[in-house]
């Protein structure tokens, strides 16, 4: 990574500016052009060295509180298609195959939903449920009672 890709890794990691135009306030404070910015943020995706920029709700902050994380045991040759299936819904804010931890642990499926209760995010498992269909062998629901900070790498 060159110093230029470093400072704007040090500009942007704690989160962009609430601003109505934030790549031009970073550009600005780092005493470049906007268009540098996007550019260098453009090559640091392609090549991978960062992997995404997107948007980290606080999920209560918006008044989903019941946050849920659904876990489903399904056979290992269709987890791939199925998880496809279940990550399509829109209501599913994060869906991924993990490895089974046996015996204690058979779930490879992993859906997580939010909602403004428990009956509403057992709504919305319910329906994850039924798209799965016959291939559950079986399920658990994990709730979230405390926030983490969420964060990625940081540069210091």
């Amino acid at each position: 990574m060159n110093a230029l890709d470093e400072r704007i890794v040090r500009a942007t990691q704690a989160g962009l500016p609430l601003v109505a135009e934030p790549y031009k306030a970073i550009a600005a404070s780092l005493g470049i052009e906007h268009s540098e910015v996007l550019s260098r943020l453009e090559a640091m995706l392609a090549d991978g060295r960062i992997r995404r920029i997107g948007a980290v709700p606080n999920h209560y902050a918006l008044g989903y509180t019941a946050n849920a994380m659904s876990v489903w045991d399904v056979a290992d040759h269709t987890v791939d298609e199925l998880g496809a299936q279940v990550g399509a819904l829109a209501f599913v804010t994060h869906c991924y195959r993990r490895p089974r931890r046996l015996p204690d642990w058979p779930y490879n499926l992993f859906a997580m939903v939010h909602g403004a209760s428990r009956t509403d995010t057992a709504l919305k498992i319910e329906i994850i449920r039924t798209a799965l269909g016959l291939a559950v062998r079986a399920s658990d629901v994990l709730y979230s009672t405390r926030i983490l900070k969420k964060t990625g790498l940081r540069i210091d």
